[in-house]
C-alpha cells in the first residue's frame, strides 16, 4: 500500500479490458463527481492486458490529468478480480471505490455509495442493481455465484463489483497473495459491517462483456476450490453413502448364494466394478483439483504482474 503526504479522500479502482471507447467519458464523469463534491481523489486504471488501444488511452489520460491518474498495465490477462486487487494494492485513499469500465454503472451513482457509507459508518457498502442490463446467461451466472456464496458462506448472497470500502479493509486485502483473489469473500473474513444501496444499471453501449460463458464457469470453479472445502465434504458424504449401498448389495448377493444357490452374475459384477470405479475416479479428480491449487500456492504464483506504469 502506498503512502502519500497529501490526504486523498477516495481512490477509484477501475479494471480495464478492451474499453478504449468508454475510458475518456468514464474518467471525465468520475472527475466531475468528485470535483462537484470538493473531494480529493485518484483514479487507478489497471489494464488487464487489453488487445485494443485501451493502454494508449490510459497513457493519454495520465498526461492530461497527471496528478489524478495512475495507469498500470499487467503483463498478461489475470482476470477482473486480480486486476482490481492490483489497483487496491496501489491505492492510498481513505476509502477505495471499485467500478467497472463499461459505463453500465453511471459514475454519478458513486455519491450514493459515499452517502450510504457516511450514514451507516460501514466498512463496506455495495451498490445493488435492481435490474441488470446484461444477457440472460450473464444474469443467471451472477445470480448463481451469489446464491453459492449465500449457501456456502452463510452471507447475504448479494453484492456487485460497484463498492466502497475503508482503507483498513484495503490494507487487509493487500496481504493476500493468492493466485486467484476473490475480493468479496475476503471482505467477510475481516468484517460483518457491510451495507447495501440501490443503484442504477444501464445497457452496455460499446463492445460485449468480458465475461464469456467459459469465464463464468471458471470463476465459479475457482471460488469453489480456492475458498471452500465443499467438494471434499461432498466427496466424504458420497463415499459414505455409496459404501453403505455397496455393502448392502454385497450382503444381498451373499445371502442369495448361501440360501438360494444363485450364481453371481457377470452383469451384476461388472455394474458393481464400474459403479465403484466411477466414484473413486470422481473423488480422485476432486483431490487433484485441490492439490493443483495447493501446488500453485506453494510455488507463490503471483496474482498479477506489472509490465508498465503510465508516466
Amino acid at each position: 500500500m502506498k503512502t502519500d503526504e497529501n490526504i486523498i479522500n477516495y481512490s477509484v479502482v477501475i479494471p480495464v479490458f478492451n474499453s478504449q471507447d468508454t475510458l475518456v467519458m468514464l474518467v471525465a464523469q468520475i472527475r466531475e463527481v468528485f470535483l462537484s463534491q470538493n473531494l480529493t481523489f485518484e483514479i487507478i486504471l489497471v489494464d488487464d492486458y487489453s488487445t485494443d488501444k485501451s493502454w494508449e488511452v490510459v497513457c493519454n489520460l495520465k498526461k492530461e490529468y497527471e496528478n489524478e491518474i495512475i495507469g498500470i498495465k499487467l503483463s498478461k490477462n489475470y482476470g477482473q478480480h486480480n486486476a482490481v486487487f492490483c489497483g487496491i494494492v496501489h491505492s492510498c485513499g481513505e476509502f477505495v471505490i471499485t467500478i467497472d469500465d463499461d459505463l453500465q454503472t453511471p459514475p454519478q451513482e458513486i455519491i450514493k455509495l459515499i452517502e450510504r457509507q457516511k450514514e451507516t459508518n460501514s466498512d463496506v457498502v455495495y451498490g445493488i442493481y435492481q435490474e441488470k442490463k446484461h444477457s440472460w446467461f450473464r444474469n443467471w451466472g451472477s445470480r448463481s455465484i451469489q446464491r453459492l456464496s449465500k449457501w456456502l458462506f452463510k452471507y447475504p448472497g448479494k453484492g456487485s463489483s460497484f463498492r466502497i470500502f475503508t482503507k483498513q479493509i484495503a490494507q487487509n486485502l493487500s496481504i493476500h497473495k493468492h493466485p486467484f483473489t476473490y475480493i468479496d469473500e475476503i471482505f467477510h473474513w475481516y468484517t460483518n459491517n457491510i451495507n447495501f444501496v440501490d443503484v442504477e444499471h444501464q445497457k452496455r453501449l460499446h463492445n460485449k462483456s468480458g465475461y464469456s460463458n467459459w469465464r463464468l464457469i471458471k470463476l465459479f470453479a475457482n471460488i469453489l476450490f480456492y475458498y471452500t472445502a465443499f467438494p471434499l465434504k461432498l466427496m466424504t458424504i458420497l463415499g459414505f453413502i455409496f459404501s453403505i449401498i455397496m455393502f448392502l448389495v454385497g450382503i444381498r448377493y451373499i445371502i442369495q448364494k448361501i440360501f438360494f444357490n444363485v450364481p453371481l452374475g457377470y452383469t451384476s459384477l461388472i455394474v458393481a466394478i464400474l459403479f465403484s470405479t466411477g466414484i473413486i475416479m470422481m473423488c480422485l479428480g476432486i483431490i487433484g483439483e485441490y492439490l493443483s491449487r495447493i501446488y500453485l500456492f506453494q510455488n507463490k504464483k503471483p496474482p498479477y504482474s506489472i509490465s508498465q506504469i503510465a508516466e
